[in-house]
């Protein structure tokens, strides 16, 4: 035969935090007495009392001057008081994950909202969550809940809370969700199952469905045991539940090639490994000796020690980790990332190995206060040491705009950005680089200060420099370049090509006569442009834009002749006449004589610039590509002689 024992079987943090409670108590010589069984076990109840923890049902019976330890399933609001009113000191040994679930059903409580608590209504933990609040109503089921709203529809408008009890199963508690999300208008829900408690039950049903048999080993009153073995009987054809080792009969395991053993919540070490020994002499094989899990569980853990666990559960404030130790894990989000553009989900999955810094360790409550953020701020300050160092680009986030300068976020080390080095013309805003990521050299760090310097300028003047040089290798007439506008003059843009700037003259920008190249281009805009001629000595380039596949002249003697009627465009007043651009790049002449059918003095008595007007094709002179044009000859319908055509 062959044995696997699941690594989550046994004690849980809170149980196993109330039994260690107990027994430094009893270890100190104080009287003390347990008010109900600290947790379902007998043999463990059997062994306090033995040191000398006694056992009462009520705070009446408390002797006097006698400590009460409250059981890891917690005690109601009322419990507390009798026993502060008593005088009665307390050892308040509640599973902090229960001390939750009391702390947001008495808020839900002061704030008016209906408490619903699902989970076994005559079980210890609910009974004492419901003792939170005055007025609780526990729903075991979605049957119970639709039959709670079915009486009173007006439950569906009320503010309503919901929680659950630590050791339900997910299966009931969503469908308790999904029924109430549907229904209800004012809802809040926070989802209290212990996440010990599903990964246990996860890794019983994982076992069961490969094993041919399974021990489960726990309590009768354990309603944690209880459901492990309903949840293993439904996944394996032999299930066997026992509270210790005598009740084991090895014949009822005879034959079975593979066998699986869980254990609930409540059972301890000593009683697994017993089950282990009576194993052992019938020469099962086990997969893991009891002395190596007995170790994990019970390491001991230092505020800045270094962890690694696994993520076992994720809720929109904390991140559970199992440490493999007696304390519970948790990372609060705050924790977790300093880059605001990270969701939570983008970083850790239930299931994902995760090495952690331990912040604070409350042995008192079995918590331990993780934090990741922490530890990779610490190996971040040794990337940037050595990032100034190597001379190399690092990435990070601007968070905000600081005096005279931004602050990055490099893996949670703030790093300084002059504004002189932030590579942002000086009438900028600073602002718009917050929240972008952005690559920048490292030039001063000040550990013992905690200052770190960088410059985004160098990265990009460096990658500049980069691309200039790959320009001036491979740059050749006629060469074309998608390109930016970087700024405009009267003459021309400039535009940069890749780490060069080029200029395009005016006269290059378009076929079309313009006074501005704003006229055609703006700063920013993407631009193809050729290369004209270059100087690589002056580092000069020349710059064309207008594409010269299309030739203007070529364009309008394929569509205009002497005689046509063209509408055009005033482009430039002179003394002795007008000239409009016909098409892109030709522009013909309207002689003064020809402006109007009577005497003027001047072409800009009866034509103003950019004025469209109709006018006829007199004359072309196509050896020296000139166009003569006349508007009166469209008023007097006829024609006229050539006017002549001027420079």
């Amino acid at each position: 035969m062959k044995v696997e024992l699941a690594r989550s079987a046994g004690f849980c943090y809170g149980v196993r935090r109330a039994v260690r409670m107990a027994e430094e108590a009893a270890a100190q010589g104080m009287p003390c007495v347990m008010l109900g069984p600290i947790i379902h076990n007998s043999d463990v109840i059997r062994y306090l009392e033995k040191r000398g923890v006694g056992l009462i049902q009520c705070p009446e019976q408390a002797p006097e001057g006698a400590a009460v330890i409250i059981r890891s399933h917690g005690e109601g609001k009322a419990v507390h008081e009798a026993l502060a009113h008593r005088g009665c000191p307390v050892i308040d040994a509640t599973c902090p994950n229960v001390s939750r679930i009391h702390r947001i059903v008495e808020e839900a409580e002061g704030e008016g909202r209906q408490v619903l608590i699902v989970g076994t209504a005559d079980h210890p933990e609910v009974s004492a969550i419901a003792g939170w609040c005055a007025h609780p109503v526990v729903l075991e089921g979605k049957a119970d809940l639709e039959r709670w709203l079915e009486e009173d529809p007006k439950r569906r408008q009320i503010p309503l809370t919901m929680v659950s009890q630590t050791t339900s199963t997910h299966f009931i508690w969503t469908e308790c969700v999904k029924k109430a999300k549907k229904e209800c208008t004012n809802l809040k829900i926070f989802d209290t199952i212990c996440n010990a408690t599903y990964k246990r039950q996860s890794e019983a049903q994982e076992l069961a469905a490969r094993s041919d048999a399974m021990v489960v080993i726990g309590g009768r009153e354990s309603s944690n045991t209880k459901r492990l073995a309903q949840l293993c009987g439904a996944l394996c054809p032999k299930v066997v539940w026992i509270e210790r080792a005598a009740e084991l009969e090895p014949s009822t395991l005879y034959r079975k090639a593979s066998i699986g053993i869980t254990a609930g919540a409540s059972t301890p070490e000593w009683i697994i490994k017993e089950v282990y020994d009576k194993m052992s002499d019938e020469h099962i094989e086990i997969e893991e000796s009891f002395a190596e899990m007995l170790e994990k569980s019970i390491k001991t853990l230092n505020t800045g020690e270094k962890v690694t666990g696994v993520v076992t559960g994720i809720t929109p404030t904390e991140i559970y980790v199992d440490l493999g130790t007696k304390h519970a894990g948790y990372i609060p989000v705050s924790e977790l990332t300093d880059d605001p553009t990270v969701k939570v989900e983008d970083l850790v999955k239930v299931g994902d190995e995760i090495e952690t810094y331990v912040m604070r360790v409350n042995d008192q409550e079995g918590v331990v206060t993780l934090s990741k953020k922490r530890l990779d701020t610490v190996k971040s300050w040794e990337d940037i040491e050595q990032a100034r160092e190597d001379h190399t680009t690092v990435e990070g986030v601007v968070t905000e705009e600081n005096k005279g300068g931004v602050v990055v976020s490099i893996k949670g080390v703030r790093v300084f950005v002059p504004a002189s080095q932030t590579g942002l013309p000086r009438e900028t805003p600073m602002s718009q680089l917050v929240k972008q990521k952005v690559r920048l050299r490292i030039t001063e760090v000040n550990r013992a200060r905690k200052r770190v310097v960088g410059s985004i300028r160098a990265v990009e003047a460096e990658e500049r420099a980069a691309k200039a040089a790959e320009v001036w290798a491979n740059i050749e007439e006629g060469k074309r370049y998608t390109g930016t506008v970087k700024s405009l003059t009267s003459y021309g843009a400039f535009v940069d090509i890749g780490g060069v700037d080029g200029m395009v003259h005016i006269s290059e920008l378009s076929w079309s006569r313009i006074k501005h190249p704003s006229e055609v281009v703006s700063v920013g805009d993407t631009v193809e442009v050729y290369v004209i001629s270059f100087d690589p000595e002056k580092k000069k380039i020349s710059l064309g834009m207008k594409d010269r596949s299309q030739n203007p002249w070529e364009v309008f003697t394929g569509k205009y002749q002497a005689g046509d009627v063209a509408n055009v465009r005033v482009v430039k007043l002179m003394t002795f006449g007008a000239f409009a651009e016909v098409v892109p790049g030709v522009d013909g002449l309207i002689h003064i004589s020809q402006i109007a059918d009577h005497r003027i003095d001047k072409p800009g008595d009866v034509l103003s610039e950019g004025q469209m007007v109709d006018v006829k094709i007199i004359d072309i002179d196509y050896d020296n590509k000139k166009v003569s044009l006349s508007i009166r000859a469209l008023l007097e319908g006829g024609s006229q002689e050539s006017a002549p055509v001027e420079e």
